[in-house]
């Protein structure tokens, strides 16, 4: 078989075989398919599009390409969340513990963040001491012990994602429904949970700026869960403004805390707590999710995780040494508050990185003092931007030039979870 042909094949419009499809992922993870070549295959992908058969077979050969962990040995129902990226989503740091709490095993294998959007494995080592990289027996053994682990995803896991994920974002092959549906469900199905709640955000701090795309990649990730085994539903949720109060490493783990203790702010917990609420529903756990956070279980089981991985949860957080504030630009109500504005601040304020070697800062960020809805003064302050080099400033508030807008009325409070779809 040769690849040109491969790829020749997709760029006129056919529908690859399954020996075409498994002969490049295969190759290509061992080296034999050059960049060049799968780079010129992902941009006829995203010029053709995939049928729905091509595209779980895609999927399949990128899961076959490593390992599928094997969780067979839990006894307890088990499920996950993933969620396609925002500003200030500090979710899963509270997801996790919570859903444990009720008694559902969350083996969660996150990533580090890039761009506007924040990583939870970025968040985590801001504790003193915790640990994102395990061997697999302690994994599981944590998963026992705790029910829950937030950790980093092996090399050995959907290795061909990992290649693959890489490249596209070098050649402008991200933009493509098949590409990113893949590259998630691939390494959530290769998770081995057997139930998994997918977090789509549709916004201007989103991946997904419309809810028709959105829509569209969430029925697609339900479908290929559906197809290979692991029950699967998705929330679409709202990314116009940063979730709950800050954006930044250090600053959302002290939210996520504070969130635990039962002082979350409205959006961010009703976001957790539905997705909370849909993952005891599709692995039929029957729990009262807001009487875990009200009678101090969720807290507890964030103190075992963070204990587990070597982490000291009673640990003081670091803290920047220079802020600055953001003032409000008129009187009036805040109808607007662009939470891709405030995510780029808070990446050039060093919470993020351009590049996924780069280094971030633990305590850089940002705190929403006033949120869309709030009423607000002439030049009070809105934000709280938190650095460790002043130098930084400048650029960020450059960044929040037009993030803010102030009206004579304050705007109507519309629900976080836009709309289900799934079983």
């Amino acid at each position: 078989m040769e690849v040109v042909d491969i790829i020749r094949a997709k760029r006129d419009g056919a529908t690859l075989t399954r020996r075409q499809i498994e002969w490049f992922i295969t190759n290509y993870t061992e080296g034999v398919v050059a960049d060049e070549q799968a780079s010129a295959l992902l941009m006829a992908i995203v010029w053709r599009g995939m049928a729905p058969a091509e595209l779980a077979t895609w999927t399949a050969a990128m899961i076959a390409s490593g390992e599928r962990l094997d969780l067979s040995s839990i006894t307890a129902p088990t499920a996950d969340k993933h969620s396609t990226g925002g500003v200030g989503d500090k979710v899963s740091l509270i997801l996790a513990p919570l859903v444990a709490a009720c008694g559902v095993v969350d083996p969660m294998l996150s990533g580090r963040g890039l761009g506007h959007t924040g990583g939870t494995l970025d968040k985590l080592e801001a504790i003193p001491g915790y640990r994102v990289d395990l061997e697999p027996d302690e994994f599981l053994r944590i998963l026992k012990d705790v029910g829950c682990v937030i950790c980093s995803a092996g090399p050995g896991l959907a290795p061909a994602d990992r290649k693959l994920y890489a490249l596209r974002d070098v050649t402008g092959t991200v933009e493509s429904i098949p590409l990113i549906a893949s590259s998630i469900m691939s390494k959530k199905i290769a998770e081995g949970t057997g139930a998994l709640v997918l977090d789509v955000k549709v916004g201007t701090g989103a991946f997904l700026p419309d809810l028709r795309t959105a829509r569209r990649l969430a029925e697609t990730m339900v479908e290929l869960g559906a197809g290979h085994g692991v029950k699967t539903s998705a929330l679409i949720t709202r990314m116009e403004t940063p979730l709950g109060r800050s954006a930044g490493n250090a600053l959302e783990v002290i939210e996520s805390i504070q969130a635990l203790e039962g002082n979350g702010p409205p959006d961010l917990m009703e976001v957790t707590t539905a997705l909370a609420r849909e993952m005891l529903a599709l692995t039929g756990v029957g729990a009262d999710v807001q009487k875990k956070i009200d009678d101090g279980s969720a807290l507890g089981k964030w103190k075992e995780l963070v204990t587990a991985q070597g982490g000291d949860p009673e640990a003081r957080l670091p803290e920047a040494p220079e802020r600055r504030t953001f003032g409000a630009p008129s009187r009036g109500w805040i109808t607007r508050l662009d939470a891709r504005a405030v995510g780029v601040a808070a990446w050039r304020l060093g919470a993020g990185r351009a590049r996924k070697e780069d280094p971030v800062s633990a305590t850089a960020g940002i705190v929403c003092l006033k949120k869309q809805g709030d009423a607000v003064e002439e030049g009070e302050p809105l934000l709280e931007l938190h650095a460790d080099d002043p130098r930084r400033f400048d650029s960020a508030l450059e960044a929040l030039g037009s993030a803010v807008q102030v009206g004579r009325e304050a705007p109507a409070v519309e629900p976080m979870v836009i709309e289900r779809i799934g079983p």
